[in-house]
């Protein structure tokens, strides 16, 4: 398959294991230049040795931050100014009771499901539009369609924050269709 990729840097928060990784090593495949993040130096070595195992003439760079804070978004967008596709896959929660859910882990769930992907489309869908040519995506769950006590965070904080982010965003710069704004479920 032909994507047409060449010369295109492609942004892949959450990306040393899982979705994120696949798709980071199938970007890289079609050769984009890739972004791979992670939490920690040793797991984004790690995710960007198996790309580079898999497709040696692959253009990967690794950047090991918590994308959740303002700092490391700071970071990132200092480092790498320009992304063409952004694949916003960073996400977390940890199934509780409803009633032992605290404040601070609602806060910690829009942060890392929400706020991550605000961050970083509002720092790089200006290049985009400037470029007339760009990609926004949102990766979601599909607990968000089978609500349990225990994911209540997680449903909240992806389900409608994601669809809205997405349709205003491509009310208001998806003009034309180069660029684009969507989300995506994993089932």
């Amino acid at each position: 398959m032909n994507l047409e990729l060449m010369g295109k840097t492609a942004l892949i928060s959450g990306s040393t294991k899982g979705i994120g990784f696949a798709i980071a090593s199938r970007l890289a495949a079609e050769g984009a230049r890739v972004i791979v993040n992670g939490g920690s130096d040793q797991s984004v070595n790690s995710a960007l040795e198996q790309v580079r195992k898999a497709a040696p003439e692959a253009k990967v760079e690794g950047f090991a931050s918590d994308l959740a804070t303002t700092t490391a978004t700071e970071a990132l967008v200092n480092r790498f100014p320009a992304v063409d596709i952004l694949v916003n896959n960073l996400g977390s929660y940890e199934p509780k009771p409803f009633d032992e859910i605290s404040d601070e882990d609602w806060r910690h769930v829009l942060e890392v499901n929400v706020l991550s992907g605000v961050r970083l489309s509002r720092a790089y869908v200006s290049g985009m539009k400037q470029r007339n040519w760009g990609r926004i995506i949102f990766i979601s769950s599909f607990a968000v369609q089978s609500l349990q006590p225990s994911t209540v965070p997680l449903c909240a904080s992806m389900a409608e924050s994601f669809h809205h982010v997405s349709k205003r965003k491509c009310s208001k710069t998806g003009k034309e269709r180069q660029r684009e704004i969507q989300t995506i479920q994993e089932q």
